[in-house]
């Protein structure tokens, strides 16, 4: 596979010209990118799919490999748990990219397309971004779904996964390529960063010629880092202290259902629950048969006063907790008032990424809509579901919780701008203004 072995890295000055070359390939396959048409596009995630369902043993191989090295080297059980590949996460990747062929493609979409007094016509067109970096940590899926998306939508991509990853990363990138491949596209459409020296993230998120937008998927340290020094714009989300509201008129029954899976169906993802707000109206409700629930799956509860005198076995919640994103069991749980508090809570100690109310009151579901500023509020579900291929989009490249350009899971549309076009039949302009 090409872009992996790459003799002699080590110096700066190596691995600047090592990015630059990167850099100038994955600008010119964009290029290539750009004129390819649908069915070029979806041969290539065909024939990668099929790769992946082929190379399973091998892919789990690769993967057991760094798995071992994480825990040798005393990484935590959260850690761990998004490095490791299944079968089922596998015919996932798999799966993933079937349903990015499945998709309509939105490159060359025109929309709004109307006439002007003038007689010309003026709308707008849907193009790729161009060349799309990716940083990312742990999680090797990341490879399968970031190459699918960015190339359904036009763009060559360059991805510089973790050094923990290595090993699984190189296997999927060998069956990208040979979907590439068979597709009769350049495998610099898709390039993996060959050394792991973070000299080279440095070079890639400064390098506004040949990268058109940044996409950092990891800790709240690397995407901080990412958006304090990059010069390429970035799509990112810092950390994803998610909360489920559950409100006086909300259903016991599917209170205590949708705030256990909410926390429990998967601890390390970011769109678990970090924090239940539970109003004080139905708290003596909700709270104890979710405490047992919890206990059962050894999740830890920190609560207020209040929750602790309704669950006594609860320790006590600090200020600090509220603003946690735990990857882990454990929970932070807050009794309050009403709705206001509830997204004042919000407002204060969240970081605009998941939140969910639970509610049979239809003007209390509009006004939480309405008023949590999250990339994704829910009424009546899970924070689980904030997830590109729940939300019907394939894969996603990522959760954003920017505001401008894309905002929520980043599928197809989001790796897409778009600009004017303006149709004629001859016009001049006649008036000096």
């Amino acid at each position: 596979m090409t872009n992996l072995a790459v003799p002699g890295l080590g110096t700066f000055d190596d691995i600047a010209a090592y990015m630059r070359g990167v850099g100038e390939a994955a600008r010119a396959a964009s290029r290539v990118l750009a004129r390819a048409d649908t069915a070029t596009k979806d041969r290539a995630l065909t024939a990668m799919a099929a790769a992946i369902r082929r190379d399973e043993s091998g892919l789990l191989a690769a993967n057991a490999e760094d798995v071992a090295a994480a825990r040798a080297a005393g990484h935590d059980a959260a850690f761990v748990d998004r490095l490791a590949l299944t079968p089922n996460a596998i015919t996932a990747m798999a799966a993933g990219l079937e349903a990015i062929v499945a998709l309509p493609d939105p490159v060359g979409e025109i929309a709004e397309l109307r006439y002007r007094p003038t007689g010309i016509q003026v709308g707008m067109m849907r193009v790729p971004l161009g060349v799309v970096g990716i940083i990312y940590e742990s999680r090797p899926n990341v490879t399968a779904d970031a190459a699918g998306l960015c190339l359904k939508a036009g763009n060559a991509t360059i991805l510089r996964g973790g050094s923990e990853a290595i090993r699984s990363n190189t296997a999927i990138a060998a069956c990208v390529h040979e979907g590439l491949r068979v597709a009769g596209l350049p495998e610099t459409a898709v390039q993996v960063v060959a050394t792991t020296d973070r000299a080279a993230v440095g070079h890639l998120i400064a390098d506004e010629r040949h990268v058109d937008v940044i996409v950092p998927r990891g800790g709240k340290s690397l995407t901080e880092r990412i958006a304090r020094e990059a010069k390429v714009p970035v799509i990112k989300h810092l950390d994803g202290v998610c909360h489920v509201y559950v409100d006086a008129a909300a259903d016991v029954d599917m209170a205590v259902r949708i705030a256990d899976n909410a926390k429990t169906q998967r601890y390390s993802p970011c769109n678990t629950m970090e924090t239940l707000l539970v109003h004080a109206g139905i708290a003596p409700r909700v709270l104890p048969p979710l405490a047992a629930i919890y206990r059962a799956k050894g999740v830890e509860l920190r609560g207020c006063e209040r929750a602790r005198a309704l669950v006594p076995t609860m320790s006590a919640a600090s200020d600090e907790d509220w603003r946690t994103e735990y990857l882990a069991p454990i929970l932070a749980v807050r009794v309050v008032d009403s709705l206001d508090q509830a997204i004042d809570h919000i407002a204060s100690y969240g970081s605009q990424h998941t939140d969910a109310i639970v509610t049979g009151d239809h003007v209390a579901a509009m006004r939480f809509l309405r008023e949590v500023d999250s990339s994704s509020v829910m009424v009546n579900a899970s924070t689980r579901f904030a997830d590109g291929f729940e939300y019907g989009l394939g894969a996603e490249i990522g959760i954003s919780t920017n505001k401008l350009h894309a905002r929520g899971p980043v599928g197809l549309e989001g790796l897409t701008s778009r600009k004017w076009i303006v149709l004629g039949s001859g016009q001049v302009r006649g008036q000096p203004w």
